[in-house]
C-alpha cells in the first residue's frame, strides 16, 4: 500500500508530501525525517520545555517493562475490539495519539493487516524520545509514519482519521473530534480504580485509589467498556522499569523512591478500562 497520507504543515497547515527523507508543504517549509525514521513537527514556540514530554529513562523503563507481557492482556483486549469493530472496511486511516514508544501502536497495526483490513497509521507523541523509538519498530515499506508533536494541536487534517486511539495519553476532546471522520471510531484506555494499587502501598504511606472520569464524551456516542484487570508479580529491575514509567516516580519523595528501589519482589493488580466511541 502506498502512503496515501501524511501529516500537515505545523507552521501554515497545509498537507506535507515526503520528498526523499524531507516532508514538505506547498509553501516551501521542510521538515527533516530522523535516521530512525519520525520527524520532529514541534515548532520551538510550541514548546513548554526544551525536551517535553517523557524522557529518555522513562521511554526506556517503558519499552523495557512492556517487552516483557506485563501489559499484553490489555493489548490482545484492545486489538480485538479494534478488529470487532473494523472488519469488513478497508483503507482505514488510524491515529496513535500519544503514541509513546509504540508498543501497542505496532500491535494495533499487526492485529488489524492480519485481520485482512488494510490500514494507514499516523502516530504522534510530544517526546522525541518516543516518537524515535516508534518509528524504529515500523519497516520503511510500511504505510505508518511517526511524528514528534503535541496531541493538543496535532499537525493533522480535520476529518481524516477513520480511528482514533490514545492510551494513557492527555484528553483532548476537541482535537479527538477535529480529526475524526464522521461516524469514526475512538478508543482510549485509562487506569481502573485499582490499578497498580499495591505499588502505591509499597511507596506511600497513604495510598489512594485512581479516580475514574465519567464515560459521556460530549460529541462521541459511546458505545461499551471493557474491563481488563489482572495481577501481576516483578523482581528486581522490573519493579523500578514499572515505578520509573509512570508519573508517580516523579512526584514521590526520595524515601518513596527508595522504598521502590529496595524491594525485591512486587505483586501489584492491573486494572484498565478500554472505552469505545462513535462519533455523533
Amino acid at each position: 500500500m502506498e502512503h496515501l497520507f501524511s501529516f500537515n504543515c505545523p507552521v501554515c497547515g497545509q498537507k506535507l508530501t515526503l520528498d526523499g527523507n524531507s516532508f514538505r508543504c506547498p509553501s516551501g517549509h521542510s521538515f527533516d525525517r530522523a535516521r530512525s525514521g519520525y520527524v520532529n513537527l514541534l515548532l520551538p514556540d510550541g514548546k513548554h520545555a526544551k525536551l517535553p514530554g517523557d524522557n529518555r529513562q522513562m521511554v526506556n523503563a517503558r519499552r523495557e517493562f512492556l517487552e516483557k507481557g506485563f501489559y499484553r492482556p490489555m493489548a490482545d483486549a484492545l486489538c480485538r475490539e479494534l478488529v470487532r469493530e473494523l472488519t469488513g472496511k478497508g483503507n482505514l486511516t488510524l491515529l496513535d495519539a500519544g503514541c509513546g514508544e509504540g508498543y501497542y501502536t505496532r500491535l494495533a497495526y499487526d492485529a488489524l493487516v492480519q485481520a485482512g483490513i488494510s490500514v494507514q497509521l499516523l502516530g504522534l507523541d510530544i517526546s522525541k524520545f518516543a516518537a524515535e523509538k516508534a518509528a524504529k519498530r515500523f519497516r520503511p515499506e510500511e504505510p505508518v509514519h511517526i511524528g514528534a508533536a503535541s496531541i493538543f494541536h496535532m499537525p493533522v487534517e480535520d476529518e481524516s482519521c477513520d480511528v482514533v486511539m490514545t492510551l494513557f495519553a492527555p484528553f483532548c476532546r476537541e482535537e479527538f473530534l477535529r480529526v475524526l471522520k464522521k461516524d469514526g471510531l475512538f478508543a482510549m484506555v485509562i487506569p481502573g480504580a485499582r490499578h497498580l494499587y499495591g505499588l502505591k502501598q509499597a511507596v506511600y504511606d497513604q495510598p489512594y485509589l485512581n479516580e475514574v472520569q465519567d464515560y459521556p464524551i460530549e460529541g462521541m456516542t459511546f458505545l461499551r467498556s471493557v474491563p481488563v484487570d489482572d495481577t501481576i508479580t516483578l523482581h528486581g529491575d522490573e519493579i523500578m522499569s514499572l515505578f520509573m514509567m509512570t508519573p508517580y516516580y516523579y512526584k514521590t519523595s526520595t524515601e518513596g523512591q527508595q522504598r521502590a528501589a529496595a524491594l525485591e519482589q512486587l505483586t501489584t493488580e492491573t486494572s484498565f478500562e478500554i472505552l469505545l466511541y462513535r462519533k455523533a
